[in-house]
């Protein structure tokens, strides 16, 4: 642990406890669970410039005054980089459908609170998270890594424009601006089962949320990039959410659902190829044979229609898989 880090801590009391560092992810940040200190809690670094604690903190507020349960914030030096957080305990959503808990209640308990997390209005100073956005962060993975793994060469600058285009044809018809959590998986929700619903969800990793249409969050959550979802409890997730929000039109949403998929599986799928080939982290590729399925389901919706078009344009449906030289290295 940096020292300066070590300093943070003995600033708040905590330099005595024992410290206890958790799984990173695939960002910047890590976390690290303090044992005796005043109270339980997480040490969060997230080192400037790639990473900014101002949204986390700010999210964090926001999360907590709609009544759902976000970690409070006990301590946070931002221009270090260092926060001190609410432990929500030691297993999270993927934790405990890994050690073979039913599926249902905490699905469907994960349901209720994102219905809450969209039916209060957003704050304020949120990124967008539109097609123009999605189509940039789609290419970032699926011509700037996938294309060159599979095919030897970067795409043509036509290719990338005929896939921006398609990218926002998919999407701008489904134009929101709502809050999206962004990253609603198992992995980053903790269920606390002495809060009363909504509450009883504990929500993680919300630092890139941003304004865009949630049907994005419920993909996220229902068609995970990394764990199988049954699809009778995928249909009953997204009835929950539909009945929990009256007002929205179940045909559209379910259109958008589509269409949002398609383009977060794909980005995803290839974001495997991104860390496997950048980072090393070739254990991401045992997700890609899902993703490209759920890719495949997603297309066959006709709000997908451009995106599909482009794929079988460009791209054979025997090579939409991870590029075959990837296997190799990870095995």
């Amino acid at each position: 642990m940096r020292a300066e880090a070590v300093a943070f801590l003995a600033d708040h009391d905590f330099v005595g406890a024992a410290r206890q560092p958790l799984p990173a992810d695939a960002s910047f940040r890590r976390y690290t669970r303090l044992v005796g200190g005043p109270r339980p809690a997480l040490l969060m670094e997230a080192p400037p410039p790639q990473e900014d604690l101002g949204p986390f903190i700010a999210i964090a507020a926001h999360l907590r005054a709609a009544g759902l349960s976000a970690p409070e914030v006990l301590a946070a030096d931002a221009r270090q980089g260092f926060a001190l957080i609410e432990d929500f305990g030691a297993s999270t959503m993927a934790q405990l459908l890994d050690a073979g808990a039913d599926p249902a209640p905490h699905y469907l308990a994960a349901t209720a609170a994102l219905a809450r997390l969209h039916a209060v209005p957003p704050p304020e100073g949120l990124p967008e998270w539109d097609s123009v956005r999605m189509a940039d962060t789609a290419a970032a993975t699926f011509l700037e890594w996938w294309w060159p793994a599979a095919f030897g060469e970067a795409p043509s600058e036509a290719i990338g424009g005929d896939f921006g285009r398609a990218i926002h044809a998919m999407l701008a018809p489904h134009a929101a601006a709502g809050f999206v959590h962004r990253d609603f998986f198992p992995a980053n929700l903790m269920p606390l089962p002495d809060r009363a619903p909504p509450a009883d969800v504990g929500l993680l990793d919300f630092q890139d949320a941003a304004l865009g249409h949630p049907a994005y969050d419920l993909v996220s959550l229902v068609e995970d990039a990394r764990r199988d979802v049954d699809p009778a409890l995928r249909e009953a997730c997204i009835a929950r959410y539909l009945a929990l929000r009256p007002e929205l039109d179940a045909a559209a949403f379910r259109a958008a659902m589509a269409a949002h998929a398609a383009q977060r599986h794909l980005r995803v799928a290839c974001l495997w190829v991104r860390l496997a080939r950048r980072d090393g982290k070739t254990h991401y590729l045992r997700h890609g044979p899902r993703c490209w399925a759920l890719l495949a389901r997603a297309l066959e919706h006709e709000a997908a229609a451009p995106l599909a078009g482009f794929l079988d344009t460009h791209v054979p449906p025997g090579l939409r898989a991870n590029p075959a030289g990837l296997e190799t290295e990870a095995a």
